[in-house]
């Protein structure tokens, strides 16, 4: 997992399929590679058959253009309650039946539903909140420092910027974080389908109760603004409301804290790389671009076809289950040459890390102004800052959640 480790390269045939479906998903060996086991799947571009966690066998995705082309194709269903939907762990079969407000419904609700939030998500937006991002980056850090050397990047720094952003862009007081972030934990990662519906349950409650303040007394957040456009309408649906806050606060500080933590993580293994990133500043964005491409953290996104689809000459079948390895995908050589490579100079912006067409991350914007600001700061201030601990010895997340680090020591 060195500066060398990003060039290995793979015999990538066009559309030469494995001799059986392969497991999905599997853990990684490197937190910033695929699963080794993933080899046959890029060999296998741009469809493959695995096999999901409870034998049921579904369609892989794995060739950027039809991903792209397929992301964007409403006979692909993100509604999780409809009978059939695949599931890649037993936690996330567990709460299939659950509405999930965005990401797990399909148009024309989906399009009404973003347009509720969208103004607060606008590129324009997140440059206004950029001031707000850089002190509580700055506040984070001085605490960090101030503690001393060893610390745990993820406790210190990545886990409470987002945290913090994201409670204040939402009106979600801040000083019930270690609540929402261990629920939050636990809905992505269990480890028993009996704690994903018991954490999912803690977070409707929790929510619910602060919607109830709300409507009481409104305060300033989006949470603030949707219940009063819902009190001017008349509005009176406040499941929908609870749904919107849980996927927004969720969604909204787990994959960014991943992403820092994790792209910490990557520069810090790869020295050389991130000798360039400190010589020239200004290839910042083109390397939060190209990390996001490389760690694709958000690895499995979920479809279920509702009618019969040809993909260079295979067809998907109405009912089929289909995932898109964002991992893969991101590593097509068509696209990228040499795809395990770290390179702040390749054009990476169209890369599939937030998905594509109308269920593209809606937070893309913040996301990427939280990560450039986090990982300059944090290299500025600390400009000897190292592992503290050998790399191949510092645990990361499995495969079937949310990729990252589970710990990050660090000194300086």
């Amino acid at each position: 997992m060195t500066d060398t480790d990003t060039t290995t390269n793979t015999d990538t045939t066009t559309n030469t399929h494995p001799a059986a479906p392969v497991a999905f998903p599997q853990d990684r060996t490197c937190p910033y590679h695929p699963p080794a086991a993933y080899d046959p799947l890029r060999a296998a571009r741009p469809l493959a058959r695995i096999t999901l966690f409870d034998g049921r066998p579904a369609w892989l995705v794995t060739g950027h253009a039809a991903a792209r082309r397929l992301l964007a194709d409403q006979r692909l269903s993100t509604d999780r309650t409809r009978d059939g939907f695949p599931a890649t762990s037993a936690r996330l079969a567990a709460v299939r039946e659950r509405r999930t407000a965005l990401l797990g419904v399909d148009d024309p609700e989906h399009r009404a539903q973003r347009r509720m939030v969208l103004p607060e998500f606008t590129l324009k937006r997140a440059g206004a909140l950029r001031p707000s991002i850089r002190r509580i980056v700055g506040e984070r850090l001085d605490a960090m420092i101030a503690q001393g050397p060893p610390a745990d990047l993820v406790t210190a720094f990545a886990l409470p910027v987002p945290s913090m952003v994201i409670c204040a862009l939402l009106g979600v007081p801040y000083a019930d974080h270690e609540f929402f972030e261990e629920q939050s934990r636990r809905l992505l990662r269990g480890p028993l389908p009996a704690d994903t519906r018991d954490a999912r349950d803690r977070l409707e409650a929790y929510l619910g109760e602060l919607i109830d303040r709300k409507r009481r007394a409104p305060g300033e957040g989006l949470l603030d603004d949707l219940v009063r456009r819902q009190a001017s309408e008349g509005a009176t649906d406040r499941e929908q409301l609870i749904a919107f806050a849980v996927i927004l606060l969720v969604a909204g500080h787990e994959t960014t804290a991943n992403m820092i933590s994790l792209g910490t993580y990557t520069l810090l293994t790869n020295p050389g790389r991130l000798a360039e990133l400190r010589a020239d500043p200004a290839l910042l964005p083109g390397a939060v671009e190209e990390l996001m491409r490389v760690l694709s953290i958000a690895d499995g996104l979920l479809r279920m076809a509702t009618e019969d689809i040809d993909v260079d000459g295979q067809t998907i079948r109405a009912g089929d289950g289909v995932v898109f390895s964002t991992s893969v995908i991101n590593r097509d050589e068509s696209v990228y040459p040499e795809p395990d490579a770290l390179d702040w100079h390749r054009p990476a912006r169209h890369h599939v890390a937030f998905g594509f067409g109308i269920h593209q991350c809606l937070g893309q914007n913040l996301a990427r102004a939280e990560l450039e600001i986090a990982l300059e700061s944090l290299f500025d201030r600390l400009p000897t800052l190292r592992l503290a601990a050998p790399a191949d010895e510092i645990p990361f997340k499995p495969g079937d959640t949310i990729q990252g680090m589970l710990e990050l020591p660090v000194a300086w």
